[in-house]
């Protein structure tokens, strides 16, 4: 493709090469830069793409860009011939459920004899093909290279997260989205954004760009979700569990094996748990009926669907021990959890084993603390991802959330695998042990070195499975 094709109506501008200049490959990292390639040279966050032309030349870039990061995202679109127009790309913003749904409507269509693709926090698929991923939301020419591979592989959908880091930073400038879904929004990343009309103005953006023939769906339930959709030329479709909106559902019973919910009139027995994910599960119902599938075809998938991996993950033990392992990490999801561990089986001992990340929002720490002792009947804190943190002042600063009361009841234990052992060991017979803020995650990262850590395998080697 001709340099010229590439920068049309981008904003974007030629540094060095000619119009006619042929592309064979683009990039904005010049370390990826090859033979007869682009480099668009862009201003990041960390890094200033300029500083490196020198680099991507002497590596065989064939044309240098000047460009921001929106013109990088229609550069990246135009190369790649606009893929997301040739699928069916269905995004969802919000605080918390962006990985379980996407999970589920991935896994539900492929159900449904669909080739679909999947943009997510635990992994990007195209077809049955995995591939790892490093952010919510990738960028511009990672995401459009993906769309690329799942037109060309025979996909009809692709189901993907976008972040409000990702929205500020035009990472999905260009894309053509036939659904945005809205979860809910409560606190996080102001470490990034640094007040909570910042963080709501950057999700917003997902849907004032939205098409007219897209189909934005809100939870109406949150207080956010009418202000989502205000100057949005899209169709809108509202859910809720408590009030009136185009789609309803109510949990009727629940267990630790699944929950029975009315949802739109018809009784639907799920293996998930949680108020929460009975939201999950709605918005997913919501988004097939739009897609056109058949609802009695819908409501036998949504039974079938088991929840993604690190979302309330249960793994049983000696002396009736239930140990859930949940990516919980902001304090709406923690308070999510345990109300639904203390909703299924209210008798239960409840513990809570959790820690923050370092180099993070910090003001959410004592806020997580606060909720484990009203929520916990025993707390265990400890490490999480502490970065270049002192996962000890991360400590002191999770402590400082907890009345006297709290701390009482409270253990800390710096090292995590030994706060899981001490959580498990220590915890009486029939006890549920939520082990929260990990997940999916099969590392930990001190400084900025990953190290292997897998929950599973831990809480599996103490109770001697």
């Amino acid at each position: 493709m001709k340099l010229s094709e590439i920068i049309k109506n981008t904003g974007a501008s030629i540094l060095k090469g000619s119009p006619e200049t042929e592309i064979s490959a683009i990039c904005s990292d010049s370390r990826k830069a090859t033979e007869g390639s682009l480099f668009i040279a862009t201003a990041g966050c960390s890094a200033d793409g300029h500083d490196f032309i020198a680099d991507a030349l002497s590596r065989g870039a064939a044309a240098v860009v000047d460009a921001d990061r929106k013109a990088l995202a229609l550069c990246a679109d135009k190369f790649y011939s606009h893929p997301s127009g040739e699928l069916e790309l269905v995004g969802i913003t919000g605080t918390n459920g962006k990985t379980t749904t996407v999970t589920l409507l991935y896994n539900l269509f492929r159900s449904l004899g669909y080739e679909c693709g999947l943009l997510s926090t635990i992994a990007n698929f195209v077809g049955a093909h995995r591939l790892e991923t490093a952010n919510t939301t990738a960028d511009p020419i990672t995401i459009n290279s993906l769309l690329r591979e799942m037109v060309d592989a025979g996909c009809q959908y692709c189901f993907m997260e976008v972040s409000s880091i990702g929205l500020e930073q035009e990472r999905v400038a260009g894309l053509e989205f036939r659904i945005g879904i809205f979860s809910n929004l409560t606190h996080d990343h102001l470490d990034y954004h640094k007040t909570f009309a910042e963080y709501l103005r950057c999700k917003k953006l997902f849907f004032d760009n939205l098409p007219k023939k897209a189909t934005a769906i809100i939870n109406a339930d949150d207080r956010n979700g009418m202000v989502m959709v205000q100057n949005c030329a899209a169709k809108v479709v509202s859910y809720s569990c408590r009030s009136v909106a185009d789609h309803n559902c109510r949990i009727l019973e629940q267990s630790f094996e699944g929950m029975m919910l009315k949802l739109d009139g018809t009784e639907v027995w799920t293996r998930l748990i949680g108020a929460h994910n009975a939201y999950n599960l709605l918005a997913i119902y919501c988004t097939a009926l739009e897609l056109g599938a058949d609802r009695d075809e819908v409501l036998l998938a949504l039974s079938r669907l088991e929840s993604a991996k690190g979302r309330l993950e249960t793994i049983r033990g000696p002396r009736d021990l239930a140990v859930v392992i949940d990516y919980a990490h902001t304090p709406d999801a923690l308070e999510n959890v345990l109300g639904t561990l203390r909703a299924v089986s209210p008798k239960r001992n409840l513990v809570c084993c959790f820690g923050c990340g370092g180099d993070r929002d910090k003001t959410k720490r004592p806020e997580m603390a606060a909720i484990a002792e009203k929520m916990a009947d025993r707390i265990f804190i400890t490490s999480d991802n502490c970065r270049t943190e002192d996962p000890e002042s991360i400590i002191s600063d999770i402590r400082a959330g907890l009345s006297p009361e709290g701390l009482s009841k409270t253990v800390c234990i710096t090292d995590r695998r030994e706060a899981i052992r001490a959580a498990i060991t220590l915890s009486p017979d029939s006890s549920t042990i939520l082990l929260a803020g990990k997940g999916h995650e099969t590392y930990q990262i001190i400084g900025k070195e990953y190290h292997h850590f897998d929950e599973r395998e831990i809480v599996k080697e103490v109770l001697g499975l």
